[in-house]
């Protein structure tokens, strides 16, 4: 793979940020195949309710409604899925004040699967950082630092305070 460098005080062409577009692509492929090796051989559960898994953590308390929007799905697609999941007691149901509003939250072996998950990949990546350069990780933190910012600038962040990062979505 060829990153091709620039100069950030510079402007860019197309045609170069259209080349680290693609090294990147091919960068993050890789990733996602260590994090999909770590996902198949330690997750019981398939990505998408992974993934359902995931969201709920990030809001710590979410309704079906908004877990529908977040996975651009129907509410009874989403109901489905959240049914496997409390099922297989990684989720549950919290009735609010109003019967009709239900709130999703993960249960203790729901977050302890996510953390094993987590530790698991960490550990992974660990592995792949320990064959790079000590100057490679240090410019691979900076350029995803930078990604990071540039990515969120300017994103609503509702919910959340000013300091705390922008939702970043994470593969399953």
């Amino acid at each position: 793979m060829t990153v091709p460098h620039s100069d950030p005080a510079q402007p860019v062409e197309p045609d170069r940020l259209h080349r680290l577009a693609a090294a990147m692509d091919e960068a993050v492929g890789t990733l996602a195949a260590v994090w999909g090796g770590t996902s198949e051989a330690s997750v019981p559960v398939p990505a998408t309710q992974l993934r359902v898994l995931f969201i709920v953590e990030r809001h710590g308390s979410i309704n079906l409604s908004g877990l529908a929007a977040e996975l651009g799905a129907l509410p009874s697609s989403a109901s489905r899925l959240c049914d496997r999941l409390e099922a297989a007691g990684l989720l549950v149901r919290v009735p609010g004040r109003d019967r009709r509003v239900i709130s999703l939250r993960l249960s203790r072996d729901g977050t302890l699967l996510l953390d094993r998950l987590r530790e698991r990949r960490r550990a992974d990546l660990a592995g792949v950082l320990a064959r790079m350069s000590p100057s490679a990780r240090t410019a691979l933190l900076t350029g995803l630092l930078q990604f990071h910012t540039a990515a969120t600038e300017g994103k609503a962040t509702e919910g959340k305070a000013p300091d705390e990062p922008a939702d970043v979505s994470r593969p399953a």
